[in-house]
């Protein structure tokens, strides 16, 4: 090439270099004056004719404090480094930062050219990406050929401890070998993504359950050089799933074990659950659940009802494959099952043995009242005897002696003994007809009302007030009528006697009905004379009375016994000078049970 030629190309390349370089280019004097720049230079740090590069660069006063030009004035070395400024919008920016020198045809560096390089978004991108991987809410990491993590977030990190440098399976795993069937491993292989599940240990030595997806990074010749490897932690819900299982296999167990029968169906009535219980219950031997419609025929009608059977258990019948009536105590429930289908729950328990023991024990109770009355009966008789035996003895000296006078007191002590005996003899005969009572459906008001209304005139003209207080909330029970107004006649009677002792006018006897969990209740209450403990102690067990020769003491001891046969007891609260409250507490499960007995319906006997 000639010299003119070589000239004309440098003058090309002077004039049209600087205008086609993809950066920006700007060349700086000693004084730090931007003396020429590209387009590219203008549009990104704006205008710079006449400002020094420092005003241009950075928008300051005075030159930068590691002047990077300065420096390659001073030794001729051509300079790379990062830097950050503000471009002609005012935004900070940063760029790569290139001074080289130039030299005149003397070799004197009067000017440096400088080239920068955009990298805000680069960086911007940078931030991002750490941040996104840093930060992600799963365990992230980079593996290479030989299953090294060379990069692990924060999360995996947290939770395996410190990674970068070891094997994978020595942090995921604390193994000291690679992982069968290695989703990364696959990944080098085929280089293509993988996804499985896994168990892990954490740094605390807890389990560890994830979901990995391995993924290749970056391929070559030789495939992938590395291999990401995403992890979404799964711990949570695997817990839970185990929770669940263990809480599943728990109750499953439960219902089947349980003593209690426990059927569920669902909204059309098929059997979803029947527990070995329940098929004993039922006598149910085929493997196949019954059917809805047979089903119906063995359960209390209240089960197939809308809504619960109310709260706790209630009695009722329920029939065997033999069309045998079994009693049960039982509750039902409603069932909310998956996609919005409703069923039922019920929940039986076989009372054949608890009937059993309660007639037993009823006629226990029964036995132990004749047996107190006998004795009773004994020591009566015998102060009878002993009264005749005085009489006797009274007449026979008053004959010897001739002694008429002694003949008729001896008399009249006999007779007064043998009223008394006649007297014993007809309450007893009474007393001792032995008899279920008749039970049949009778309202405790009523009964209540019909003997205050009897003896209401009578109380009057004996200055005392009659009082009924009927519980609204008394309901029908299984009663003998004349046996209750026996009980509430001797214990009214009992009441006015007691309510004219007082000292003070204003006698008061109130009867009332009432329900008590599951006791119905008769209470007479009057404000009388009261009783010392000593009294009260012995009200119920001898024959005791307190009317001196107008009473055999059988009234109470009457009362006692009917209210026996009814299958419940009788209470009294008393003081002195403070009145008396006698209490008659029946049962109504035990009504219901003497009732069944007296209609003939007798419960199978286990």
């Amino acid at each position: 090439m000639t010299d003119a030629a070589l000239i004309e190309l440098e003058g090309l390349l002077g004039r049209g270099f600087l205008q086609q370089v993809p950066f920006n280019v700007a060349v700086i004097d000693r004084e730090f004056r931007v003396v020429a720049a590209n387009q590219n230079f203008q549009d990104y740090f704006g205008d710079w004719r006449g400002r020094h590069c420092y005003e241009v660069y950075k928008n300051l006063g005075e030159p930068c404090t590691r002047c990077q030009a300065r420096r390659t004035f001073e030794d001729g070395q051509a300079r790379v480094s990062d830097e950050t400024g503000v471009d002609r919008q005012g935004r900070s920016c940063h760029y790569v930062l290139h001074v080289a020198p130039l030299r005149d045809a003397s070799g004197r560096i009067q000017h440096v050219i400088e080239m920068t390089t955009d990298l805000t978004e680069t960086r911007r991108w940078q931030r991002e990406y750490d941040l996104l991987f840093e930060r992600a809410p799963c365990y992230i990491s980079v593996i290479d050929r030989h299953y090294r993590i060379v990069r692990a977030n924060e999360k995996l990190r947290e939770s395996f401890g410190e990674a970068e440098g070891k094997f994978c399976y020595e942090v995921y795993k604390r193994r000291k070998q690679p992982c069968g069937r290695c989703p990364a491993a696959l990944t080098f292989q085929d280089g293509a993504e993988h996804v499985s599940n896994q168990v892990g240990v954490h740094r605390d030595g807890s389990p560890a359950y994830y979901v990995v997806r391995t993924v290749p990074l970056a391929r070559g010749e030789r495939g992938a050089a590395h291999v990401i490897e995403l992890a979404a932690d799964i711990t949570p819900i695997r817990r839970l799933e185990l929770e669940l299982k263990r809480a599943q296999d728990f109750y499953e167990c439960l219902i089947q074990n349980a003593a209690t029968a426990v059927i569920a169906v669902d909204g059309r009535g098929d059997v979803l659950v029947m527990n070995p219980a329940a098929r004993a219950l039922l006598g149910w031997k085929a493997r196949q659940a019954p059917t809805a419609e047979r089903l119906r025929a063995m359960l209390p009608a209240e089960f197939f009802a809308c809504g619960p059977t109310g709260p706790g258990f209630r009695e009722g019948l329920v029939r065997d494959v033999e069309g045998r009536a079994i009693p049960v105590s039982f509750a039902s429930a409603e069932l909310r099952l998956r996609g919005g289908q409703r069923g039922r729950a019920v929940f039986l328990e076989d009372l054949r043995e608890i009937k059993r023991l309660e007639r037993e024990m009823l006629e226990a109770e029964r036995l132990a009242a004749v047996g107190q009355t006998v004795a009773g009966l004994a020591h009566t008789i015998k102060n009878l005897l002993m009264g005749l035996e005085g009489g006797m003895y009274m007449v026979d000296s008053g004959l010897r002696r001739g002694d008429a006078g002694r003949v008729s007191e001896g008399w009249q002590v006999l007779q007064r003994n043998v009223q008394k005996t006649t007297a014993l003899v007809k309450d007893f005969l009474s007393f001792a007809k032995g008899r279920l009572p008749e039970l049949r459906p009778a309202d405790p008001n009523a009964l209540a009302a019909g003997v205050v209304e009897l003896y209401r005139e009578a109380a009057r003209l004996q200055g005392v007030e009659l009082v009924l207080e009927a519980g609204p909330e008394v309901r029908e029970a299984p009663l003998d009528p004349q046996g209750i107004e026996t009980c509430l006649t001797n214990l009214i009677s009992n009441g006015i006697d007691a309510a004219v002792l007082r000292e003070q006018p204003g006698g008061r006897v109130i009867v009332r009905t009432r329900e008590d969990q599951g006791d119905l209740i008769f209470e007479v209450a009057d404000n009388g004379c009261g009783m010392e403990q000593e009294i009260k102690e012995k009200v119920f067990t001898t024959f005791f009375t307190t009317k001196g020769g107008k009473g055999t003491g059988l009234g109470l001891l009457t009362t006692r016994k009917i209210v026996q046969e009814h299958g419940g007891r009788i209470e009294v609260e008393s003081a002195p000078e403070q009145g008396s409250l006698f209490r008659i507490r029946l049962p109504r499960r035990r009504l219901e049970t003497l009732a069944q007995a007296a209609a003939g319906s007798k419960p199978e006997e286990a």
